[in-house]
């Protein structure tokens, strides 16, 4: 990067292109910084491609350049600096901050960012004006995503505008050498927003520090608190009191979904979590991004049983702002930390949403005059042998981009829609696509209504159209209907693409599989989407590349007795598979958890093909064998309940090959082998559970290694939902050693993931 060329004629400088996430972070005070450390003269811009750098020829350039990437802004990130010689027509005599380039944003938008260690000394420290000042922030942390209305980036255009900077806080701002300079959130006591505790009807009964005094002494006895956050509302209470925990639960209507875990400092992580090598998990944590992340739980720990039921791993955070800070070090134990909403419902954003939405549910609520423009969940992190699995990506992630694969380059806009549950969309142009946060069910008005805002500031901050719309193939789908109804107002191409084949090529994206790099085996294990000629896939083995998808085997297909239903009640899941595959079933004892008459009812309905369409999911699939074991309800509370505790069950087993399998039959799995070997092996439940999680790996293993021998292929994707199972995930790479795997891990596995590869797809053909 040193290297210099003033080759061009009557040259007298330097121009530096800098290319990455350097807008938004503080770059630019950082290089004029840099330059009067070097004694520069010139200039430093922001443009639409990022900042140039413009140097008056100096012996002092070559020691520059090499100290530009060393001592970045946190929050920012160099991909490339180009140099040409450049011609100055008149000496400069300083080095200035120069205003941008004309007709381009002048500032992007990045992610939100945690309170930074210099904001967190100030807020503890009594001398400092920003003592115990629950907004503090600077160019290095704090909220920017949530709080923009639209481009450019400037405070008049976010939520901060009701509050005009005071004259000590308009200093710093103005000041390039100050840590606060251009940061649009910038407050203090004197000139920015303010906290309040308020009962159920909406009084205020305590304000600015005496707040946080009553909110913690709240929380102590027991009670239940609705707190404004930084890109939603959170519900919270201690974590260690179970009868606090399970009034959380009977109030919120969440009877075992698994609740996330907020620590007061890293010293609660060895009494709260089995980790043998804390190093990784406390980098994620006090990374500015600031991710929940899931970890074996320390089963003789501090935290209540009711956390999480059934479940061998917990979600823990830390503090990612400056009133969790203030919060949890008075409170002084791990908190819950989950989101503020009524059980189907979007978490609230508004302070009236949550006295309304919340009443019933919180005892007490800490609210502040600062709005929340943009709704952004917690992110969710697995930490796993293999390094970070993404199962939610949302706040501290968002709107960051992804470069697109070697191939791709100078794409026309493309924005696809991504699927109706888990929903995000992609933006996705020239060399790169931006996926929004989880914004979740579109089945929801307010989900909807955010996600049509959010396209149209996306838009905005990237001053791109779309030139076509991607949807998902299924014409059930919401989002489907919306992709095409959007294509042909703005008359434009709407292009369908196969559920499956959307989450594989998602998989190729994020390891930078080149567009002409060959075709791939992918292994999409889900609950269900739409496959070819409208068939309802989930166990699927496909020969794919970004354009196209090849069905090559998987799973049969078993009917969902009363459709939708079958995925509520694991049960009916069972009732199919054993009138499928095992004659005789009613005799056997795992027959005894479908109920009755409501089996020969179904019966009937199956064998009429009365509401009980055909799908070979994996998810289904999953629920049957933990319905057989009767380790979940009649109904299940939340997605993905009965595979997960089926998973923490199969934990449980010493790992060894038990005497069942998953053969082929040709190119299909032979479940018809599978269950009466799985029903005849009297074992405890947890090594049944084992045991259906290796056949599986090894039944799709064995599948997958003999199609990639037939087309001479030596890489194989993983994706879809179900490869948020790690047991399921280790067994398969074991067992695909020799073959190149490729899994998940900055996209989720699941739907969260879809949008991306539907963009591509479309890009691509």
């Amino acid at each position: 990067m040193a290297h210099i060329d003033t080759t061009t004629t009557n040259s007298n400088g330097l121009s530096l292109r800098v290319k990455g996430k350097v807008q938004g972070v503080g770059f630019r005070p950082y290089v004029w910084q840099l330059a009067r450390r070097f004694d520069l003269r010139g200039d430093v811009s922001n443009d639409g491609a990022g900042v140039i750098v413009r140097l008056w020829r100096s012996p002092k350039v070559a020691d520059f350049l090499r100290a530009l990437p060393l001592q970045c802004p946190p929050l920012a990130r160099i991909d490339s600096v180009s140099q040409q010689p450049l011609h100055w027509p008149q000496e400069p005599q300083h080095f200035t901050i120069a205003s941008s380039g004309a007709g381009q944003i002048d500032t992007h938008i990045v992610a939100d960012a945690a309170t930074c260690d210099a904001c967190l000394a100030e807020l503890n420290s009594p001398h400092n004006r920003r003592y115990r000042y629950p907004f503090i922030n600077c160019t290095h942390c704090g909220p920017r995503f949530t709080i923009i209305r639209q481009m450019p980036y400037d405070r008049p255009n976010t939520s901060m505008q009701p509050f005009p900077l005071c004259p000590a806080c308009q200093a710093e701002y103005d000041d390039p050498a100050d840590r606060r300079f251009h940061a649009q959130p910038n407050a203090c006591p004197i000139c920015g927003p303010q906290l309040w505790l308020s009962d159920a009807s909406g009084n205020v009964t305590a304000s600015a520090d005496d707040a946080l005094q009553r909110a913690t002494r709240a929380l102590m006895a027991g009670e239940i608190l609705a707190i404004k956050g930084i890109g939603g509302f959170h519900l919270a209470c201690d974590a260690t009191n179970s009868a606090a925990v399970q009034r959380l639960r009977l109030r919120k209507r969440r009877p075992a979904k698994p609740l996330a875990v907020m620590m007061p400092d890293a010293n609660w992580l060895a009494a709260c979590v089995q980790v043998a090598d804390t190093a990784p998990l406390l980098k994620l944590l006090r990374s500015p991004a600031a991710p929940v992340v899931l970890v074996p739980a320390h089963p003789d720990g501090p935290l209540c049983r009711e956390i999480a039921p059934g479940l061998s791993e917990v979600g823990v955070m830390l503090p990612a702002n400056p009133l969790q800070h203030l919060l949890l070090q008075q409170v002084a134990r791990p908190l819950v930390m989950t989101s503020g909403n009524l059980s189907g419902l979007p978490p609230a954003l508004t302070n009236q949403q949550a006295l309304e939405e919340l009443a019933g549910i919180a005892d007490a609520w800490l609210l502040h005059n600062r709005e929340i423009v943009q709704r952004a969940d917690d992110t969710v992190l697995r930490l796993n042998q293999r390094g970070t699995e993404m199962l939610r990506r949302a706040r501290g992630y968002v709107p960051d981009a992804l470069p697109l694969p070697p191939g791709f380059s100078a794409q026309p806009p493309v924005l696809a829609l991504g699927a109706d549950t888990k929903n995000t969309f992609c933006l996705l142009w020239g060399d790169r696509a931006v996926v929004s946060q989880h914004l979740g069910s579109l089945a929801d008005d307010a989900t909807r209504q955010q996600q049509q805002q959010l396209i149209t500031l996306f838009g905005e901050i990237y001053g791109v159209a779309p030139q076509a719309i991607a949807v998902d193939a299924h014409p059930g789908y919401l989002s489907h209907q919306q992709g095409h109804a959007l294509a042909e107002r703005l008359a434009l191409p709407c292009v369908e693409t196969l559920h499956h084949h959307a989450h594989l090529v998602s998989c190729l994206a994020e390891h930078a599989w080149p567009r002409d790099g060959g075709r791939v085996i992918g292994l999409a294990l889900d609950g269900l989407g739409y496959g070819i000629n409208g068939q309802l896939w989930g166990g699927e083995c496909l020969l794919v590349d970004y354009q196209h998808c090849e069905h090559l085997g998987g799973l049969p297909a078993v009917a969902l007795p009363g459709g939708d239903l079958a995925a509520q009640q694991p049960w009916r899941n069972l009732l199919a598979h054993l009138l499928c595959f095992v004659p005789g079933w009613q005799a056997l004892p795992e027959a005894a958890s479908i109920p009755q008459p409501q089996a020969s009812i179904l019966a009937k309905a199956i064998e009429r093909q009365i509401n009980a369409p055909l799908a070979s999911s994996t998810g289904r699939l999953f629920d049957a064998v933990a319905a057989a074991l009767q380790i979940v309800p009649p109904q299940i509370s939340w997605e993905g309940e009965a595979a997960s505790l089926l998973e923490a069950l199969a934990q449980q087993s010493p790992h060894h090959q038990p005497p069942v399998s998953l053969p082929l039959c040709g190119q299909q799995l032979d479940l018809a082998s599978f269950w009466p070997q799985w029903l005849s092996y009297r074992a405890t439940p947890a090594r049944r559970a084992y045991a259906f999680h290796w056949a599986l790996a090894q039944g799709f293993a064995a599948l997958a290694r003999q199609v990639a021998q037939q087309h001479d292929i030596h890489t194989v994707a993983l994706s879809g939902g179900v490869f948020h199972n790690q047991l399921l995930r280790q067994l398969l790479v074991q067992q695909l050693e020799g073959l190149q795997v490729l899994l998940p891990s900055q996209w989720p596995a699941g739907d969260g993931g879809l949008a991306l590869g539907q963009a591509l797809i479309a890009a691509a053909r």
